[in-house]
């Protein structure tokens, strides 16, 4: 006796010619269903994760190629923190190519796009952002006075919504002003040229007047405050016999820096600059602040501010790392000679 059961069987019919182009349709409709659900659960998927992606802005008054290589350090720093530009980070490069009348319109645009935070590489830009939001986190790349310039009220608590490092050095204009002396051992004029109402600049020609007593050297203050002021600034350096020139740092300055070493050329002035761009542009002498390293370590606050930190809690930095730099092509071209014990101190020497 059989144990198997009896099931009924079925026999499908095959449809007739007109009902199969009919299923044939219900089935593409089903795939196009499942493929649109698929897209439509990607598409949210991709536009949470682009939601939680930080954003922050970078605005500078010069073009981005200018300050290339600060702009790579704080990339740099970026990555050394794990951040990959374009994946878990997304970074609104503008700037304003040198005219500095479109600051406004530039950070009013990443204040509309709700970055997270702003970097600014120096006071102009600060100043700026400072007008356009007083909610989104504002980090200096670097400032030569924040406190003198208003922008927080203490180097230890900043308050408010900018923070970030300060370039602020004034010992930096004395030292300078000794390392003169060392290569030009009969100096005894010098020609220190700044814009008075900079912050800064006020500060650092305090500590030259400080160091000028020590070294034995008259100082004559040049006061630039019009970009047309700076060839007569140079005039009247020569004129007055100055033996050489200490050039202070601030916006005016920086943007004619090719015309000021052109011109120190010109009136055989020795001459020592604020920024190692001069050296670049062909100067003589930088001795001071090491921009790059205050750029790499902007990125630790843009990443402390990602993770929750306020602006207002976080102390102000200042630098850690200096850098000295001599261009000999320069000192040949106004006949002078660099001891080599100077030299020898150099981290860059142009050849």
């Amino acid at each position: 006796m059989s144990s198997q059961a009896n099931f009924p069987s079925f026999r499908f019919a095959n449809p007739k010619p007109g009902e199969e182009s009919a299923i044939q349709k219900l089935k593409w409709l089903g795939v196009l269903l499942f493929a649109c659900a698929l897209v439509m659960t990607g598409g949210a998927a991709e536009a949470q994760q682009t939601a939680n992606v930080p954003r922050i802005g970078y605005l500078s008054g010069s073009s981005l190629s200018a300050l290339a290589s600060r702009i790579e350090a704080f990339r740099q720093g970026l990555r050394d923190l794990g951040y990959v530009e374009g994946k878990n980070i997304v970074i609104e490069w503008r700037d304003a190519n040198g005219n500095f009348d479109r600051l406004r319109e530039l950070a009013a645009e990443l204040v509309r796009l709700k970055v997270d935070a702003i970097i600014s590489p120096g006071p102009a830009v600060t100043r700026v952002v400072r007008e356009a939001t007083s909610s989104i986190p504002i980090v200096m790349a670097s400032d030569t006075d924040p406190v003198g310039s208003g922008f927080v009220a203490s180097l230890a608590r900043p308050g408010g919504n900018t923070t970030g490092l300060a370039a602020l050095a004034p010992e930096m204009a004395g030292k300078q002003l000794e390392l003169l002396k060392e290569i030009l051992p009969r100096l005894s004029r010098v020609a220190v040229i700044g814009n008075s109402t900079n912050p800064g600049d006020a500060q650092a020609l305090r500590e030259t007047v400080l160091a000028a007593g020590s070294v034995e050297v008259y100082l004559r203050y040049l006061d630039v405050l019009d970009p047309n002021d700076v060839e007569s600034v140079f005039r009247a350096a020569a004129k007055g016999r100055a033996d050489a020139v200490l050039m202070l740092g601030n916006p005016i300055l920086n943007a004619r820096r090719k015309q000021i070493v052109d011109l120190a050329v010109k009136h055989k002035l020795p001459a020592t600059y604020s920024r190692p761009e001069y050296i670049d542009a062909g100067g003589l002498i930088y001795y001071g602040t090491n921009y790059n390293d205050l750029f790499r370590r902007a990125a630790t606050y843009v990443d402390r501010i990602l993770k929750g930190a306020k602006p207002a809690d976080l102390p102000i930095e200042q630098p850690t790392k200096f850098e000295f730099v001599i261009n000999l092509k320069a000192a040949k071209q106004i006949g002078l000679t660099i001891p080599h014990k100077v030299l020898a101190r150099a981290d860059r020497v142009i050849k």
